[in-house]
């Protein structure tokens, strides 16, 4: 139970470490999104192969990933971020990320059909606060459009939510492979993001700042975050983490109105209390949910 608990505690930091994301990804602007997906994941990997080797032969036996466990790794993390942002380019961005913040409540279905996991009505009904919660957060109060035009983005922005949480709930049959071995996947998504840009976009240098927003990027919720998420989805509540993943969207919106870049709206809070409530409902223990049913 208690080793339950601190994987579980390991995916929620990974989901706080990912609500700067998208203040780091503004940060940014200018850079091609490939280009930024494999600077970003070539710094998660040479920094998760120096910590190995930091620790000696005990660290980078940790690396060895079995081929099937590494073909998952590496296929959900790029494919999750090359149909994001294809999405991200055939599709307004609300929508886009509005379809594409599916995906915790995924996670919440897919634990479900899990060999021996029985999902609770509380936490179905504390993923669909969250969704409601990212609802409000990404729309900001604007009306949404589903145009023919954007069909081809929508649908990579749904097919991005299905493969990370197809990612992260397939990950659980891996549990025994050490989480280093994200570092391997890392570096093969960085040289699939680098070919990207022959193909899709063109290169551009970056400047100082920008190398400086690249590092944190990577070292932080490219880098530490997930291999934080892969200890989680190992070896946590599934379901809670799926819950608990809102907290993203919500937590980066704050972010980016306490930097100035967004402006505050009153839907915010009301989708924090959402939130707030949706998360305590996921994390009451079974018994409480019994003995209150009575």
């Amino acid at each position: 139970m208690r080793t339950a608990r601190r994987a579980t505690a390991s995916g929620v930091l990974a989901i706080l470490l990912w609500s700067s994301l998208a203040l780091l990804t503004v940060a940014t602007a200018g850079l091609p999104p490939f280009q930024v997906l494999a600077t970003a994941f070539a710094v998660a990997a040479a920094s998760g192969l120096l910590q190995a080797a930091w620790r000696g032969r005990a660290g980078l036996a940790g690396l060895h990933a079995p081929p099937a466990a590494l073909a998952l790794s590496t296929a959900g993390l790029f494919g999750y971020h090359a149909l994001y942002f294809m999405a991200l380019k055939r599709a307004p961005a609300v929508e886009a990320n509005l379809l594409n913040y599916l995906w915790p409540l995924l996670i919440v279905v897919f634990a479900g059909l899990l060999p021996g996991a029985r999902g609770r009505p509380a936490q179905w009904l504390g993923a669909l606060l969250g969704l409601a919660a990212a609802v409000m957060v990404l729309a900001g109060g604007r009306r949404l459009h589903a145009e023919a035009a954007h069909l081809t983005g929508s649908r990579a922005a749904l097919g991005a939510a299905v493969a990370w949480a197809g990612y992260s709930v397939l990950n659980r049959r891996h549990a025994q492979v050490p989480a280093g071995a994200i570092v391997p996947a890392c570096a093969l998504v960085a040289l699939l993001g680098a070919l990207a840009p022959l193909l899709f976009e063109d290169s551009v240098a970056p400047t100082p700042a920008q190398w400086l927003w690249l590092l944190l990027m990577g070292l932080g919720p490219v880098g530490i975050a997930f291999r934080l998420w892969d200890t989680g989805t190992k070896h946590g509540d599934l379901a809670l983490l799926g819950i608990l993943s809102y907290l993203a969207p919500v937590l980066s919106t704050a972010l980016l109105v306490l930097s100035g870049r967004v402006q505050a709206h009153p839907l915010q809070a009301v989708a924090l209390v959402l939130l707030l409530a949706g998360a305590w409902l996921g994390a009451r223990p079974q018994s409480a949910a019994t003995s209150t049913s009575r």
